[in-house]
């Protein structure tokens, strides 16, 4: 049990980081093992909420990998992939809709309403929120975003409401909704609302120079520094589109975007809010631009776990 003074010590550590990011916005993409455990989601509920209380303009954007696929498996929907990608067919967008926006996104909005939050459910297609086109036809129903118009989650924000944020988009090229990876348009959302952080909440440390050994957490990336890492493999695999998009959104505007493990409970406050921070933070390197590579983040949107 902590003692009196080091609940104080906790406090006052808090107090200057709550000043920085008092009427800042926060965009929390939320996905993995902390949507599976009963703890985990609780406590991400209960540090959303109090981010909120004390003036912090919290947006939350989630996926619902573990709950689509069992959907999937109850209705005996056989999944194929094409390049390692989950083909998304009209049964299988129906599922990623009525699950996402539906059961996924108001539990998590009633979680937080019976926590003390005020929070309110939305999906990408209200009022035009993700505007999307067909990826590629070999994938099927998956979209990539041309347009983000964020006046629904700032509406939201202005009256004091939690954004709860689900990543179907509105297809603009046809008359159909398109499945987005979570990663993706949680980034192009933060860059759309100007935020001043995005955090993903992932199943691992952060970037790890040797995946295989969790102390080898990269603390800090620089854009510039982006492109060795992919070519030394230190980026690799599902990493490299989740690193694509957060180096876009800074690209975009936002200031910081911080890889966190999702595993650690109220990692989001241990993030934000104290002298330790935890996972790996990439920033703007004002001497250096963006290079072609890393533009394809506009095309390299999806992995495996896309619905996480």
């Amino acid at each position: 049990m902590a003692s009196h003074e080091a609940q104080a010590r906790t406090l006052v550590e808090a107090l200057p980081y709550i000043q920085q990011f008092t009427g800042k916005t926060i965009v929390v993409k939320y996905g993995g093992n902390a949507m599976i455990s009963d703890e985990l989601r609780k406590a991400v509920m209960s540090d959303i909420i109090l981010l909120n209380l004390v003036g912090i303009r919290v947006v939350m954007v989630h996926g619902g990998g573990p709950e689509i696929n069992d959907m999937l498996k109850k209705i005996g929907h056989q999944s194929r992939f094409v390049d390692g990608l989950r083909y998304t067919d009209r049964e299988t967008m129906d599922i990623v809709q009525s699950v996402l926006c539906g059961k996924v996104n108001k539990d998590l909005v009633s979680q937080i309403n019976r926590l003390g939050g005020r929070a309110i459910g939305l999906c990408g297609m209200d009022g035009a929120l993700f505007q999307a086109v067909q990826l590629n036809e070999k994938y099927g129903l998956v979209g990539r975003i041309t347009g983000v118009d964020p006046k629904p989650v700032e509406s939201a924000l202005q009256n004091g409401y939690i954004p709860v944020v689900s990543t179907v988009a509105q297809g603009m090229d046809a008359d159909t909704a398109y499945n987005i990876n979570a990663d993706t348009a949680a980034a192009k959302l933060a860059e759309a609302l100007r935020a001043e952080k995005l955090i993903l909440l992932t199943d691992v440390r952060g970037l790890l120079r040797d995946p295989k050994d969790e102390n080898t957490l990269i603390r800090v990336v620089q854009l510039r520094e982006i492109p060795g890492l992919m070519n030394s493999g230190i980026i690799s695999g599902g990493m490299i589109p989740k690193i694509q998009c957060c180096a876009a959104a800074i690209s975009g505007g936002v200031e910081r975007v911080q890889i966190i493990d999702g595993r650690i409970p109220h990692s989001i406050l241990i993030e934000l809010l104290s002298d330790k921070g935890i996972g790996t933070m990439l920033k703007r390197d004002e001497t250096s631009t963006l290079g072609d590579m890393l533009r394809r983040a506009d095309h390299i949107e999806y992995s495996d776990n896309e619905y996480d």
